[in-house]
């Protein structure tokens, strides 16, 4: 079996068994709920501009994140199939498999809470759609990518709930501050070529945090 193959072996594993349980889909809907109702309690009927809504956006999509992506790899701890998979699986394969696993998470995550904010807040409106969707795309791919490294190194610890955020706020920071520019630019109605800058930095970010992954994972995954 080539490593493609392999790969996409370890994908559908982690597909299949979120189907089953539905624990990360559960989590990330009732954290989008319960967050954008006390966004809207705290409003008061006030309009926020277009700094806080994407602000508030990407606040909700990371803390969001926080309580489903770090299942990846717990979950394996949790259910006595981590030694298994590293008997039958190399690393790289099981690294990129459960990437793609976070990255449809992910895309799964802000496309929840681009609905949400739609219907919830009148004056999110994205004028700039193609600013919109790739700093969503690039984004989620970022976010992936930080979130199933971390979620590796957490998932050998004891104290698991509380050393997620605590690693992944400064590692995804830079990311955090560039979607939200970018995101402030398409509710703005800017031209596609202002956000080119956001849009390099995202993609530079994407590259170097996946490399470094990859390159870091198997001294996670086997120590």
């Amino acid at each position: 079996m080539n490593l493609l193959a392999r790969t996409s072996a370890v994908f559908v594993k982690d597909l299949l068994s979120e189907i089953r349980t539905r624990y990360a889909l559960n989590a990330l809907l009732m954290f989008v709920i319960t967050a954008v109702a006390v966004i809207l309690f705290a409003l008061r009927g006030d309009t926020p501009g277009t700094i806080v809504l994407a602000g508030m956006f990407w606040v909700v999509v990371f803390f969001t994140g926080m309580s489903g992506l770090s299942r990846i790899f717990v979950s394996e701890e949790e259910r006595g199939t981590a030694l298994t998979l590293q008997l039958v699986a190399p690393p790289g394969v099981v690294y990129f498999g459960k990437l793609a696993f976070n990255v449809l998470l992910t895309l799964v995550l802000v496309a929840g809470v681009t609905v949400v904010y739609l219907v919830a807040f009148p004056g999110f409106i994205i004028q700039t759609p193609s600013i919109f969707f790739v700093t969503l795309l690039l984004g989620s791919l970022g976010l992936a990518s930080a979130a199933t490294i971390i979620a590796a190194i957490v998932a050998k610890a004891g104290s698991r709930g509380t050393l997620y955020p605590v690693l992944s706020f400064p590692v995804v920071v830079v990311l955090l501050m560039t979607v939200m520019n970018a995101t402030i630019k398409s509710l703005d109605g800017e031209p596609f070529s202002t956000a080119v800058v956001d849009f390099v930095v995202l993609i530079s970010y994407v590259m170097v945090m996946t490399a470094g992954s990859f390159l870091l994972f198997e001294f996670v995954w086997k120590d």
